[in-house]
């Protein structure tokens, strides 16, 4: 196995951990700031690798690097008419005895004193910005990430710079060879003196900023004389060139051909073009709603993954990836022919589209993501606005225990599609390829 292949796993896990983390001390800092007690901080799942108590706090890493969590006093409230602290050693039903026991377990972490730093008791608002810390810091994370991938490093684009691919032969369309003939004339770029490198800059006084400016200008312009400025090795230059006649691919359409359109006989150079920050912003507005969409399909997507994990059918590069599959696209990265800085730039976006989705995923309204603790607050703060708007006596915490059940059940087909991604990721992997 490649060393860089493996050297990309860890460096993505590495990635994924340090934004665990955070996410974590996203409801780590509110928590302490509002005065909840939090008696352990900890990074992954299983048995502890190492923890260091600091105050009240253990902080920790564990073994299994796929998740991490906070553990805060007081998350369910005592059974309405019951004391703080009072435990109930009785219960009615599978189901009852379930919630009974999970709020006998959370009462037992509550020690004398800290009646008011339990979870259930603090403000509506306040329950909203904790449970809400660990997602903002992923999108925090993300847009950092997609800042330092499109300001830091640029995305890739066709500049209006003459390849070294170029041809110096006008090839028919008609003809699928790319290899120049004896008989071949030679393009108007040649005739000119164009040389790979050059930068074109204008085409009869008007000023050419991108690739699709100078296509648009050279097609529209047809057969005929016209001046181009060029920038060679730092110096501009005109040249004047002779356009002559060509049927092209449609740039909407490459199967419909456009007949007749201005050829000049040159190809664009990729080149990593940076953004600005306000760019930043809309890249990031228009993943999150493809993220959105993709959620709001993820059941038609996890049955395109059963299929592609048991019937061998083709992965959607649309559909879900598991931390396990993109390890291996961490490590494909790594080991690829690219160059370092197209390697940065993928690794960097991989790591920002796992922190926008974990974000995301993590506020959607069910127990037991963030986003059920939020809707738990929310609809907490519009009973007590309503109440008080009315004039009604204020009413109870909002009890996500007796949803616990549901959240059971959520947290198991959460744990299946968990384990079917993984298993579809060293089956069937998807791939840079495809």
């Amino acid at each position: 196995m490649n060393w860089l292949y493996v050297v990309g796993i860890i460096l993505f896990l590495l990635g994924l951990m340090v934004s665990i983390a955070l996410h974590e001390i996203g409801h780590l800092v509110p928590a302490k700031i509002f005065g909840v007690k939090v008696t352990q901080y900890m990074v992954g799942f299983g048995s502890t690798a190492w923890s260091r108590r600091k105050g009240e706090t253990e902080y920790g890493i564990k073994w299994i690097p796929f998740g991490g969590y906070i553990r805060m006093i007081g998350m369910l409230p005592p059974r309405p008419g019951d004391e703080p602290g009072k435990l109930r050693s009785t219960a009615t039903g599978p189901w009852q005895g379930l919630i009974e026991s999970a709020r006998d377990a959370a009462q037992e972490e509550v020690r004398p004193g800290d009646e008011d730093r339990v979870f259930y008791r603090k403000k509506w608002w306040q329950k909203v910005i904790i449970m809400s810390g660990g997602p903002a810091m992923n999108f925090v994370l993300a847009f950092i990430f997609f800042a330092i991938l499109l300001v830091g490093i640029g995305l890739p684009t066709w500049a209006p710079i003459v390849s070294p691919d170029t041809n110096t032969c006008v090839i028919p369309i008609s003809e699928q060879r790319t290899q120049c003939k004896a008989t071949d004339k030679p393009t108007p770029a040649a005739q000119a003196g164009m040389k790979p490198g050059d930068r074109m800059v204008s085409f009869n006084g008007e000023r050419i900023g991108s690739w699709e400016d100078a296509t648009r200008l050279i097609r529209s312009h047809g057969a005929g004389p016209v001046q181009v400025g060029i920038v060679r090795d730092g110096k501009p230059m005109t040249l004047n060139v002779t356009l002559i006649a060509q049927d092209r691919p449609n740039l909407e359409n490459p199967e419909k051909i456009d007949k007749n359109v201005g050829f000049l006989g040159v190809l664009p150079t990729e080149v990593m073009e940076q953004q600005s920050i306000g760019q930043v912003i809309g890249y990031m507005g228009e993943l999150t709603g493809r993220v959105a969409g993709s959620l709001i399909n993820l059941p038609e997507k996890m049955v395109g993954v059963w299929h592609a994990a048991f019937s061998g059918e083709e992965r959607d590069p649309e559909g879900p990836v598991g931390v396990v599959g993109a390890g291996r696209m961490g490590g494909e990265i790594l080991a690829s022919d690219l160059s370092t800085e197209k390697k940065v730039a993928i690794f960097v976006n991989l790591l920002a589209g796992f922190n926008l989705a974990i974000g995301m995923f993590n506020l959607i309204p069910l127990l037991p993501l963030d986003g059920g603790h939020i809707a738990g607050g929310l609809w907490e703060g519009i009973k007590r606005g309503f109440a008080r708007i009315m004039r009604r006596p204020e009413p109870a915490y909002v009890d996500i225990a007796k949803v616990l059940p549901l959240t059971y059940a959520i947290a198991i087909v959460m744990m299946i599609m968990a384990g079917l991604l993984v298993y579809a990721d060293l089956v069937n992997p998807l791939t840079l390829t495809n």
